[in-house]
């Protein structure tokens, strides 16, 4: 992930700012209209505040009356209170416009993620998503509410007031033109020197993401082979080098700051002197020279502060970066299926109705995995039908599950009622139980029904009875990843959750990956009959088990073998 050093020419994706904000974010075009509108009338409050207090000091000085002056002061506070008020409309314009585009964006991120697949996530740490779509984006606070407007500010104020100090004094105006290129210039040096170290710090911080994840993921493992200590300690030397990492950041964000604060000064005191001159040859007005001297630090300030926000921002410009090429990846993908219908992904129309069904065929279908892939399957499985995949561990038993749900590439025909499944989302028509529960904190009940908008009481205890789960509480609470029950009860929840799609109607095929190698062979022996019963009654239910007594109950078995071939 490219990142970006704190005073570096900004940029998000090579550019100060990336039009992908515009096209992902309805909400950041409003924001842009609205900043520079601020922008503008600040310029116009800068110039009036200078102008009115070089009034009021050069008035007094030359013993204005003072009901004269008087105006000219009210006029003054009346313009202070002004400038603070935009201030105000502007931090909240920007902080409202942020939490909307933060929003349209993990909205987005989510939506694209979904469309891209389970094995696009495979392939993809998810703690760097989350990091992304978590502290990343929040970070975007700083890049709307700091480095935006003062992006806007500069490309408005800076020209009209070099124009302003142009027209009352040219060779003030000529000075900085000459002199403000200085700052951009020295901002692109440091850049350059920098940005490797901001780029790393922000790759340490992924990695610390990621390792922290799988610590806590696979914590009862490291512990009964005594690792935990090791991961501890790897985890803190990560963290110490993140933290020296970040504070070689900040001392050259303060080293740039000085550099350009010094460049900015050295600029105004050219001027100065020049107006000083100036005015003891008599060659220049009181009015204009002082005028003139109270808009020179303005000139400066905007492109400064530009460089200096943006140390602040460039977190968040990283992670949008991360976003934007997901959201890219995922229009890509979109383009390239003619069947897509809108900027989501959905499905067509013809599946809005219900799940979709009809036979489930495969022929010659290979599933990929790099550079190799496994031997080519054909099956058939109609409705009503239970059909058995069988095969020595290795030969592809799952891997077809996870072609069939889009976690895997696959070449080949894979078909049901005759539309191709890459056109079809697998929650349209299949209702699948891994190997692995998958389930989540809160009730059985809620675990059964996942997904379901509105869960009958009634389906979710048929489908925990038809599991071989009917000793299961529906109200039970269950803690993180199912914390609470025993593997045999886990793998019934999960296998019940995928019956419930089915009798809710969100699915036509049953996909199971070995649901009893949990459980004892009573309970198994339950199953399998319920699952004869659903298949009597016109399900169409694919079958992964190593155990022999499922084939008394398949109308037909599938005998895979292992091998792989070249991709």
């Amino acid at each position: 992930m490219a990142s970006q050093d704190a005073d570096a020419p900004p940029r998000v994706g090579g550019r100060p700012l990336d039009p992908r904000l515009l096209k992902y974010t309805r909400a950041s075009r409003s924001f842009f209209a609205a900043i520079a509108a601020i922008g503008l009338a600040q310029t116009l409050v800068i110039v009036a505040f200078a102008w009115l207090l070089t009034r009021a000091i050069v008035g007094a000085i030359e013993g204005m009356p003072w009901g004269e002056l008087s105006g000219i002061l009210t006029s003054l506070a009346g313009v202070i209170v002004l400038r603070a008020a935009l201030l105000w409309v502007r931090e909240t314009v920007a902080a409202r416009a942020s939490a909307r585009v933060q929003a349209q964006l993990r909205a987005n991120l989510v939506e694209a993620v979904g469309e891209l697949g389970p094995g696009w996530l495979a392939r993809h740490n998810s703690a760097h998503l989350a990091l992304t779509a978590g502290r990343g984006l929040d970070a975007l606070d700083a890049y709307f509410a700091r480095y935006l407007p003062q992006l806007a500010q500069t490309a408005i104020a800076t020209p009209l007031i070099i124009a302003v100090m142009w027209w009352m004094d040219w060779i003030s105006g000529l000075t900085v033109v000459l002199t403000i290129p200085l700052i951009p210039f020295f901002m692109i040096l440091i850049g350059l020197a920098t940005r490797a170290v901001q780029d790393k710090q922000w790759q340490t911080l992924r990695q610390l993401a990621a390792r922290f994840a799988d610590t806590v993921r696979g914590l009862s493992t490291l512990t009964v082979f005594g690792r935990q200590h090791r991961a501890v300690a790897s985890i803190q030397r990560i963290t110490e080098r993140y933290r020296d990492q970040t504070m070689r950041v900040l001392r050259v964000s303060f080293l740039s700051g000085f550099a350009l604060e010094l460049l900015a000064s050295l600029s105004v005191a050219i001027i100065a002197v020049s107006i000083g001159f100036r005015l003891l040859e008599g060659e220049l007005a009181l009015l204009v020279g002082l005028f003139v001297l109270l808009l020179a630090p303005e000139a400066y300030l905007p492109l400064r502060q530009v460089g200096v926000q943006f140390h602040a921002a460039a977190e968040g410009v990283s992670a949008t970066d991360d976003v934007f090429a997901v959201l890219d990846e995922a229009a890509a993908r979109r383009a390239d299926r003619p069947g897509a219908a809108g900027p989501t992904g959905a499905e067509p129309a013809a599946e809005a109705d219900g799940a979709a069904s009809g036979p489930l065929v495969l022929r010659d279908l290979r599933v990929r995995y790099g550079d190799r892939s496994l031997a080519p399957v054909d099956l058939r499985a109609d409705a009503g039908e239970l059909v058995l995949l069988e095969g020595p561990s290795g030969a592809g038993k799952s891997s077809v599950f996870a072609a069939l749900r889009g976690a895997a590439e696959f070449d080949g025909e894979a078909t049901l009622g005759g539309v191709a499944l890459t056109g079809l989302r697998p929650d349209r028509w299949m209702a699948w139980a891994g190997q692995h529960p998958g389930l989540i904190s809160g009730t059985v009940a809620d675990n059964v029904a996942l997904g379901a908008p509105s869960p009958d009481p009634a389906t979710v205890a048929r489908a925990l009875t038809l599991a071989g789960a009917v000793d299961i509480d529906p109200a039970r609470e269950l803690g993180v990843q199912g914390a609470g029950l025993s593997g045999g009860q886990a793998q019934r929840v999960a296998v019940a959750r995928a019956i419930h799609r089915y009798l809710s109607g969100a699915a036509s095929v049953l996909a199971l990956d070995e649901p009893s190698a949990a459980l004892d062979a009573q309970t198994e022996d339950v199953l399998w009959q319920n699952l004869r019963g659903l298949a009597d009654a016109g399900a169409t239910v694919l079958l992964i088990s190593h155990r022999t007594t499922a084939r008394a109950y398949a109308d037909r078995v599938v005998r895979l073998q292992t091998a792989e071939v070249p991709a």
